[in-house]
């Protein structure tokens, strides 16, 4: 009998997950409470093992057509004056540049699309309840009709509504790192030709990335701070923490901050990190920040998640009837690759640390996923 599998979240973990468990002929439903995909986002990283992940999943050229190219980046003073400068092409390309860079949203809309005609997508719904027994989990929704799972997946980022239904509401395994960033898009006012502008004050700093032919760019403003009492829902609160916070700083810090309430696609959320003992409950499993967020000071989040999902699917495949084993073996291979990453986060580190963490995971060979199912 074909396993029914339930993955929450349509961002870049779970559909990358719905392309692997096809391949290996799950059945495979994907919900996400936002109403359709979501345009734009931060720039993301594909860094060493995940641009084999990409290649394995024959998406490599597109996701190359799609990125940024970015030939490199300056830091710049209050004046726009140069103080230092790097080149994508350094570091074999797992720099601070990294060789591919994507916007969230275009990576997301690239995975969606080659799964799309296989895997089942509900948007605008939520799971509310999860109720495991003999023969599966029972999952209660907001909106569609109750169902029944093999197995449930929890994709669904750093604030996992899958996480606290199956482990508990434990504020202490989602832990701040001390930092905050806001991301939106913004018109390319400055000009920029493939190249991209950070400036730094002591507690904040702010940048500029041309994006889409240069015709438009992606900016950001990050600021250090204890723990805020930030609602993820409200927007508008989000932007004037941003406000607030981003005052009084220069550069071309006022006028992107002018423009933010023209933005389709702000973002704004904490740098943390989620720390748990297990990433599985039972028939109920966690992957991507879900499971092990290493902060987007990692610039290493996107990787893990492709490479999860990959390992988590082809463990899957191989343990048959056994889901928990598949899950129980996912994790022992990815744990110690994850902590590694999540402590260069809380050090910080150079380019030379990113590199040997990009490229520190060696990439099983899963036969079940080498061809497509006609599941």
């Amino acid at each position: 009998m074909t396993s029914r599998v339930l993955i929450a979240g349509a961002g870049i973990a779970g559909p990358a997950l719905a392309f692997w468990l096809h391949r290996a002929g799950f059945a495979v439903t994907v919900v996400e409470k936002a109403p359709r995909l979501r345009p734009g986002g931060q720039a993301v990283d594909l860094r060493g093992v995940a641009r084999e992940v990409a290649a394995r999943m024959g998406l490599d050229e597109e996701i190359r057509r799609a990125s940024i190219h970015t030939a490199g980046f300056s830091t710049v003073d209050a004046a726009g004056a140069t103080l230092t400068s790097m080149r994508a092409d350094e570091w074999n390309g797992d720099g601070q540049i990294a060789e591919i860079e994507i916007l969230r949203g275009d990576l997301a809309g690239a995975l969606h699309a080659a799964t799309a005609g296989d895997v089942g997508y509900v948007f605008g719904d939520r799971i509310t309840a999860l109720h495991e027994g003999p023969d599966g989990v029972t999952v209660t929704f907001a909106r569609s009709a109750q169902r029944m799972f093999d197995l449930v997946i929890g994709a669904d980022g750093l604030h996992s509504g899958v996480r606290a239904l199956a482990f508990g509401e434990d504020p202490g395994c989602v832990r701040h790192l001390g930092v905050y960033v806001a991301y939106w898009s913004a018109p390319n006012h400055l000009g920029l030709q493939d190249w991209a502008l950070a400036y730094y004050e002591p507690e904040s700093s702010a940048g500029i990335r041309p994006v889409h032919g240069n015709r438009e760019s992606i900016v950001y403003v990050s600021f250090r701070s204890p723990e805020l009492a930030a609602d993820q829902r409200d927007a508008a609160q989000q932007k004037g923490l941003v406000r607030e916070r981003a005052a009084g700083m220069g550069w071309e810090v006022p006028t992107l901050l002018a423009g933010l309430d023209d933005a389709p696609d702000f973002y704004f959320d904490s740098c943390s990190q989620v720390v748990l003992d297990s990433w599985a409950r039972g028939r109920v499993g966690l992957l991507g920040d879900a499971a092990f967020s290493p902060s987007p000071l990692t610039g290493q989040g996107t990787s893990l998640a492709l490479v999860g999902a990959y390992v988590l699917a082809g463990e899957l495949a191989m343990s048959g009837d056994d889901l928990a084993a598949g899950l129980a073996t996912y994790e022992r291979r990815m744990r110690d690759w994850v902590q590694e990453t999540q402590r260069m986060g809380r050090e910080g580190a150079d380019d030379s640390t990113l590199l040997a963490v990009a490229n520190g995971f060696t990439l099983p060979d899963y036969p079940n996923l080498r061809g497509r199912s006609a599941a």
